[in-house]
Order: structure tokens, then C-alpha cells, then sequence
């Protein structure tokens, strides 16, 4: 894919210092993203500064939550799962949670603090939710470069993101031990895995793993056809089955399912999502009764660890673009992947949509020919 750069107005002549901030949710390969800016800016004179828990470090009580990074301050992060930085998923400056209560728009103070900094741009490393905060600041007047995050590749306007490779290995190695325990009880295990609006680790990773019936938001199924599948496995002689949950896969007609919860979780405005797995093994329990069901939740499991090496080398690539990006002059742009070339799409482009799992596409089909269901009739799909 040729580069497309985004919005260039007020081209920035000079860089003498960047931020960089991780946003939304942890991931496998946000250290090598961070190492990669500091050891390429570092060779190029500019200084690095580290901005806490996303833009919240910048609205905190003294002492201000921004430090600046040196290359021996990353020497040792490359295979350490998390963020030295700290993340969140709370710290929209737009839409800032006020000490009474309520939201407040604290956007300018931002801004503001950046520029008291002297930093000249920053890098936004994180999802859609960061990328569209970073998109805002954009707007205002901050200059900023995204990098794609998420462990569920649905950011749009990239074709891969970092640590989603890392996120399928651990499901994969998950589903490798069920398997074993599935066929000494002669059981079906279920395994529930992320994926709220796109089904790419359940697909990816059921695949990879052997999975009999791969259950997606994308395509939302029906029981009988889930049972019928099994029934066929039994019938051939196998008495134990695999099952990959989306935790956004749905039943055909009824919602997703959600979790109820207390507390500090009570205040989420997006629901949370969980019990998939669950639901589908008391409807097909329905349906085929006198079989052992078992269900396994991976749940944040698959956020965090050491990255895989695809994913540090993705990471570290797509962080030196960030960087090469600035020194050209841009802004308003994501550094994407289009393998096997990285380059830089308008920002704009990556927030405000979701990058869903194509349900006529070839994965399927190929899925499919290795005989595995996704509990849907052919004409349904």
C-alpha cells in the first residue's frame, strides 16, 4: 500500500523533544514500542518524555506524571509485558471524571502542560478510544502521531496490530492442554476468549489450535447447528470436542451476554462482557444431554506476559516509524502495517469504526474446509 500521510497543516520544522503515552487497555509489545522511540530519537538528538497513565499523568496533583526516558532507562524492557508508563482506560481528557462527580472537558490543560513541557508532538500508542482522544488534541492544535494497539486487531486502518500475535499464542497454548484433558474425560471444553465486536483470536486461534466449533460476534449462531456439528464428531468416533467462544459471540435472536457486577465495576459506562461460553454449554447441554461439559475463561490472561518475537519486531518497527514520521514533518497520522511495508494512514481513518472479521472471506472458507462449524446454516454465513 503506498503512504498516505494525513493532515499536514502547521508542519513542524524542528523536533527537539516528543512524548509518548500508552493508552486503554495493557498489551504485549508497548515496551518495545516505547524502546524503539527512545533508541531512535536518542540517535537523532531529541529528547524523549514519558507521559504516565495515558494524558492523565499530565492532569494529576504535583508531581506531575511526565519523565524523560533515556536509552538506558529501556535497555532492559523489549520482552516485558505491560507499559513502564502506565496505561488507562478512564483518563479521556474530554470527558474527565470531576472530584464531585460528573465529567469535565480538561482537554486544554493538556494541552497546556505539553507545551509548558516543550515537547513538540506526541506519540499516542493505544486503540480506537486513544486514537480518537489523540485525534481531538489534534484538532485543538497538539500535534500527535498514533500507534495501533489492541490484542483484538479490529483497530481500522491497519491490517495488524501488536499484540494480537501474542494474545493467540496464549489461547492456542490453552487450547493445547484442553485438548489432553478433553480427550482422557471424554469431554467438550469451551473456552471463552476476548473479543467483543470482532471475533479475529477466536478465529485465528481456533484454527491454529484445532477447534471444532468456533463461535464469533460476526456471525451470531444457532445451538441446534453447534449440536449437529458435535453429534457428527461423536458419531465418527471422537468422544471429546473443542470450542472457541468469542466472549461477543450471541445465540441468533438474542443479545450478547453480560456480566452483573458490584462495586467499583458497577460505574463502567460499556457493559462487561462474559458468560458466552457459559450460555453455550447449557444450551447444548440442552440438546445433548448425558455429555460432560466443561468451560474455561482465559480472560486477561491473554493481555499480558512476555510478547512473542513477531510482535516485538512489529512493535519496534512501527515505533521508529513514529519517529521517522515526525522528523518529516507530519501530524495527524497512524503508523500502520500493510505488510510487509509500515506507513502512515490520516488518523481520522482509525477511529470511529471497527475492523470486523469478513464472514465470505477466504479464513473462513479455508476454516471451514478443515471441517470447522461456526454453528451457522451455509446460506446463514
Amino acid at each position: 500500500m503506498a503512504e498516505t500521510t494525513g493532515d499536514m497543516h502547521n508542519e513542524i520544522k524542528e523536533i527537539k523533544k516528543i512524548g509518548i503515552t500508552t493508552g486503554g487497555g495493557d498489551c504485549p509489545g508497548l515496551n518495545a514500542v516505547i524502546r524503539a522511540v527512545v533508541l531512535r530519537a536518542s540517535a537523532l538528538g531529541i529528547e524523549v518524555i514519558g507521559i504516565e497513565d495515558g494524558f492523565g499523568g499530565l492532569l494529576h496533583d504535583e508531581p506531575l506524571g511526565a519523565r524523560t526516558l533515556t536509552t538506558r532507562d529501556v535497555a532492559t524492557i523489549l520482552d516485558r509485558g505491560g507499559t513502564i508508563l502506565g496505561t488507562t482506560n478512564r483518563g479521556n481528557p474530554f470527558s474527565y471524571p470531576a472530584p464531585g462527580g460528573g465529567l469535565v472537558d480538561r482537554s486544554g490543560e493538556v494541552i497546556d502542560k505539553v507545551r509548558a513541557l516543550g515537547i513538540d508532538l506526541v506519540i499516542t500508542v493505544g486503540g480506537d478510544g486513544t486514537q480518537e482522544i489523540a485525534a481531538g488534541l489534534d484538532r485543538l492544535g497538539l500535534p500527535v502521531i498514533g500507534v495501533p494497539k489492541t490484542i483484538d486487531n479490529d483497530l481500522a486502518a491497519t491490517l495488524e496490530t501488536f499484540g494480537f500475535g501474542t494474545a493467540v499464542q496464549v489461547v492456542v497454548d490453552a487450547l493445547d492442554r484442553l485438548r489432553t484433558t478433553a480427550e482422557s474425560h471424554d469431554r467438550i471444553m469451551l473456552l471463552e476468549v476476548m473479543g467483543r465486536d470482532a471475533g479475529w483470536i477466536a478465529l485465528h486461534s481456533g484454527i491454529a489450535g484445532g477447534a471444532d466449533v468456533i463461535l464469533l460476534p460476526e456471525l451470531p449462531y444457532e445451538p441446534k447447528a453447534v449440536a449437529e456439528a458435535l453429534t457428527k464428531i461423536y458419531a465418527g468416533g471422537r468422544h471429546f470436542a473443542l470450542i472457541v467462544v468469542a466472549e461477543g459471540a450471541r445465540i441468533a435472536g438474542e443479545g450478547v451476554v453480560t456480566k452483573t457486577v458490584e462495586g467499583a465495576l458497577a460505574g463502567r459506562h460499556a457493559p462487561i462482557l462474559g458468560g458466552a461460553a457459559h450460555l453455550a454449554a447449557n444450551r447444548l447441554a440442552a440438546l445433548m444431554p448425558g455429555l460432560e461439559y466443561r468451560v474455561t475463561v482465559l480472560g486477561h490472561i491473554q493481555r499480558g506476559g512476555t510478547p512473542i518475537a513477531y510482535d516485538r519486531i512489529l512493535a519496534s518497527r512501527l515505533g521508529v516509524e513514529a519517529v521517522e514520521a515526525a522528523i518529516r514533518g507530519e501530524r495527524g497520522v497512524l503508523v500502520a502495517s500493510f505488510p510487509p511495508e509500515i506507513c502512515t494512514v490520516p488518523l481520522s481513518s482509525a477511529v470511529g469504526k471497527v475492523r470486523t472479521v469478513d464472514v465470505g472471506g477466504q479464513l473462513l472458507a479455508h476454516a471451514r474446509a478443515l471441517g470447522i462449524t461456526f454453528g451457522v446454516a451455509r446460506s446463514a454465513s
